[in-house]
Protein backbone atom coordinates (compact mmCIF):
# COMPACT_ATOMS: atom_id res chain seq x y z
CA UNK A 1 0.00 0.00 0.00
CA UNK A 2 2.94 2.30 0.12
CA UNK A 3 4.58 3.68 -2.95
CA UNK A 4 8.02 2.34 -3.73
CA UNK A 5 10.88 4.76 -3.21
CA UNK A 6 12.15 6.07 -6.57
CA UNK A 7 15.72 5.15 -7.35
CA UNK A 8 18.26 7.89 -6.75
CA UNK A 9 20.24 9.01 -9.81
CA UNK A 10 23.96 8.32 -9.84
CA UNK A 11 26.03 11.17 -8.41
CA UNK A 12 28.37 11.51 -11.40
CA UNK A 13 25.50 12.31 -13.82
CA UNK A 14 23.86 15.74 -13.84
CA UNK A 15 20.19 15.75 -12.92
CA UNK A 16 19.29 18.39 -15.54
CA UNK A 17 20.40 19.19 -19.04
CA UNK A 18 20.40 22.56 -20.73
CA UNK A 19 17.85 22.58 -23.55
CA UNK A 20 19.28 22.94 -27.04
CA UNK A 21 18.85 26.35 -28.70
CA UNK A 22 15.73 26.56 -30.82
CA UNK A 23 16.23 25.86 -34.49
CA UNK A 24 16.33 29.00 -36.58
CA UNK A 25 16.92 31.32 -33.63
CA UNK A 26 17.38 34.89 -34.82
CA UNK A 27 20.98 36.04 -34.92
CA UNK A 28 21.67 39.52 -33.60
CA UNK A 29 23.10 41.98 -36.08
CA UNK A 30 26.49 43.48 -35.27
CA UNK A 31 26.51 46.60 -33.11
CA UNK A 32 27.00 49.40 -35.64
CA UNK A 33 25.75 52.94 -36.11
CA UNK A 34 22.78 53.01 -38.42
CA UNK A 35 23.22 54.40 -41.91
CA UNK A 36 19.48 54.71 -42.48
CA UNK A 37 17.89 55.55 -39.11
CA UNK A 38 19.94 58.56 -38.08
CA UNK A 39 19.27 62.03 -36.78
CA UNK A 40 22.78 63.05 -35.73
CA UNK A 41 25.24 60.16 -35.81
CA UNK A 42 23.10 57.03 -36.08
CA UNK A 43 23.91 55.81 -32.57
CA UNK A 44 20.28 55.45 -31.45
CA UNK A 45 19.33 53.77 -34.72
CA UNK A 46 22.21 51.32 -34.37
CA UNK A 47 21.31 50.52 -30.78
CA UNK A 48 17.70 50.00 -31.89
CA UNK A 49 18.71 47.57 -34.64
CA UNK A 50 20.93 45.65 -32.21
CA UNK A 51 18.57 45.48 -29.23
CA UNK A 52 15.14 45.53 -30.84
CA UNK A 53 14.10 48.55 -28.76
CA UNK A 54 12.70 51.46 -30.77
CA UNK A 55 15.20 54.20 -31.60
CA UNK A 56 12.86 56.85 -30.17
CA UNK A 57 13.22 55.24 -26.74
CA UNK A 58 17.02 55.30 -27.05
CA UNK A 59 16.85 59.00 -27.98
CA UNK A 60 14.58 59.73 -25.01
CA UNK A 61 17.07 57.88 -22.79
CA UNK A 62 19.97 60.00 -24.04
CA UNK A 63 17.95 63.19 -23.49
CA UNK A 64 17.02 61.98 -20.00
CA UNK A 65 20.68 61.32 -19.16
CA UNK A 66 21.58 64.76 -20.50
CA UNK A 67 18.94 66.52 -18.40
CA UNK A 68 19.86 64.48 -15.32
CA UNK A 69 23.44 65.68 -15.26
CA UNK A 70 24.92 65.85 -18.74
CA UNK A 71 26.03 62.22 -19.03
CA UNK A 72 23.86 61.66 -22.11
CA UNK A 73 26.01 63.90 -24.28
CA UNK A 74 29.22 62.22 -23.14
CA UNK A 75 27.83 58.69 -23.61
CA UNK A 76 26.43 59.57 -27.05
CA UNK A 77 29.73 61.08 -28.23
CA UNK A 78 31.69 58.08 -26.95
CA UNK A 79 29.35 55.66 -28.70
CA UNK A 80 29.51 57.75 -31.87
CA UNK A 81 33.28 57.37 -31.93
CA UNK A 82 33.55 53.78 -30.69
CA UNK A 83 30.76 52.17 -32.75
CA UNK A 84 31.69 51.42 -36.37
CA UNK A 85 29.51 52.95 -39.05
CA UNK A 86 26.93 50.84 -40.81
CA UNK A 87 26.32 50.92 -44.56
CA UNK A 88 24.92 54.20 -45.89
CA UNK A 89 21.87 54.63 -48.10
CA UNK A 90 22.56 53.94 -51.77
CA UNK A 91 24.06 56.98 -53.46
CA UNK A 92 24.77 58.79 -50.17
CA UNK A 93 28.26 60.04 -49.39
CA UNK A 94 29.53 60.39 -45.81
CA UNK A 95 29.71 63.95 -44.52
CA UNK A 96 33.08 65.46 -43.57
CA UNK A 97 32.15 65.04 -39.89
CA UNK A 98 31.31 61.39 -40.50
CA UNK A 99 34.65 60.91 -42.27
CA UNK A 100 36.44 62.46 -39.28
CA UNK A 101 34.60 60.15 -36.87
CA UNK A 102 35.48 57.19 -39.12
CA UNK A 103 39.18 58.11 -39.03
CA UNK A 104 39.11 58.50 -35.23
CA UNK A 105 37.36 55.13 -34.90
CA UNK A 106 39.90 53.48 -37.19
CA UNK A 107 42.77 54.87 -35.16
CA UNK A 108 41.27 53.81 -31.84
CA UNK A 109 40.33 50.33 -33.00
CA UNK A 110 43.64 49.77 -34.79
CA UNK A 111 42.00 49.04 -38.13
CA UNK A 112 43.09 50.80 -41.27
CA UNK A 113 39.82 50.35 -43.13
CA UNK A 114 38.16 53.40 -44.60
CA UNK A 115 34.59 54.24 -43.59
CA UNK A 116 31.95 52.63 -45.82
CA UNK A 117 31.12 54.73 -48.87
CA UNK A 118 27.76 53.25 -49.95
Amino acid sequence: MTNPVPPTPPIDQPTWQQPPPPAGAPIRPPLRRSGTDRMIGGVSGGLAEYSGIDSVLWRVGFVGLTVAGGAGVVVYLLLWILMPSGPLRPGEQPSPLEQLVGRIHARLSGSHAAPPQA
